[in-house]
């Protein structure tokens, strides 16, 4: 996790202080509609009146093409800062955490893809999340997108976990949903001594399993309002608090089949990757299904469904019903065909599925390019039967 959790409304004033501690020179990142906004001067504000000196890169593009980054590293000409604030949504993040590693270990975002890559600490990140979605705030991961791969990766190591997180209510969710439920349900992995060094995502446990229980259930109480009244301060607070226990549990946990397939879904469609995983989701849950039972029938309970009197499949299957249930409400696209998937290109996205090999591995149940096949396929024609 950061060493510092902030949550609250009116909380991104104590971002000075925390600036500070680094030094005199603060780097922004942001897209180029927060740039504009009063928000933004607000932050350059409070952090000049701290006495520090602010640069803003307000280019930062969704889904983070890499080039884009490198723009960002070049156009500081040499004039490094000493802390990075990612001021916006994932992709924002995403990029103060990736440009903090370029201007620590030099190279390019390739060279760090996968886990591990990174090779020691960098410079600190402060994150200033404007949407709760990615959760990116407290998460070992940063997602680009590689146009000579023609498809996201993920560069992953405890080194980019942001320094601070502080979470000033704001709103979105599909994503939140998914990094909970999926981590709720990864696959649990035999302790070992070596386990941590081996793998960034090393399963569900105890600890994870209560932080998402907690999101899905804020999730479930919240999203919705959120989404049909944004001005709800109060259903905003509660999908911030569900995104930072989001960001944690995946982080740790890990996520899985929905978002493996939504990598290559999203290079081919060009839609956000919170919607591309929000439909996945109840596809990917039903191929899981005989797998996950206990917990299906966990997050039904959390959604507010009275399970007491069902057996276990059951209560597995209202679970089922109940994640379907949310994602309706919010009015994500129902298939892959819907999201502008053509036929012809279902086998080249369940292939390149098969690349997020850290994302396949932590499926709860063993996932070969058939399998991932018959995903794809279903959520491409909307086979929602449970055998």
């Amino acid at each position: 996790m950061p060493r510092t959790v902030v949550v609250g409304a009116r909380q991104r004033f104590s971002v000075a202080d925390i600036a500070a501690q680094f030094g005199a020179n603060v780097l922004i990142c942001t897209d180029p509609r927060l740039a504009l906004s009063e928000e933004l001067r607000a932050l350059v504000r409070i952090l000049k009146d701290r006495d520090l000196t602010v640069r803003v890169y307000g280019d930062t593009q969704a889904e983070l093409p890499t080039p884009a980054i490198l723009a960002c590293v070049d156009g500081l000409d040499g004039q490094e800062p000493d802390v990075i604030i990612g001021f916006g949504g994932g992709s924002c993040i995403d990029m103060a955490k990736v440009v903090s590693v370029l201007l620590t270990h030099g190279g390019k975002p390739s060279d760090y893809y996968g886990e591990f890559a990174v090779p020691g600490p960098t410079k600190p990140v402060i994150a200033v999340p404007t949407t709760s979605g990615t959760g990116s705030e407290a998460t070992a991961v940063a997602v680009v997108s590689d146009p000579q791969l023609g498809m996201k990766m993920g560069i992953s190591s405890l080194h980019i976990i942001p320094y601070a997180a502080v979470c000033d209510p704001a709103a979105t969710g599909a994503d939140t949903f998914v990094h909970l439920v999926e981590s709720f349900t990864a696959i649990t992995r035999k302790p070992t001594a070596a386990l941590a060094d081996e793998r960034v995502f090393v399963g569900k446990n105890v600890l994870t399993d209560e932080i998402a229980l907690n999101g899905i259930g804020l999730v479930g109480r919240h999203l919705v309002t959120a989404y049909k009244d944004p001005e709800n301060e109060e259903a905003r607070a509660g999908m911030m608090l569900a995104a930072l226990y989001g960001g944690v549990v995946l982080s740790n946990a890990g996520t899985a089949a929905a978002h493996a397939i939504q990598y290559p879904v999203g290079a081919v469609t060009h839609t956000p990757h919170g919607v591309g995983v929000g439909l996945l989701l109840p596809y990917v849950v039903r191929h899981n299904f005989e797998a996950i039972q206990p917990q299906l029938a966990r997050i039904a309970d959390a959604l507010g469904r009275n399970i007491s009197e069902l057996n276990q499949r059951a209560a597995a299957l209202a679970g089922v019903e109940a994640i379907d249930e949310v994602i309706a409400a919010i009015e994500l696209p129902a298939t892959l065909k819907d999201l502008g998937v053509q036929e012809s290109d279902l086998a080249h996205v369940a292939r390149l599925s098969m690349n997020s090999k850290r994302l396949i591995d932590n499926n709860p149940v063993p996932l070969d390019l058939e399998a991932v096949n018959s995903i794809v396929h279903a959520a491409f024609v909307g086979y929602r039967t449970i055998r």
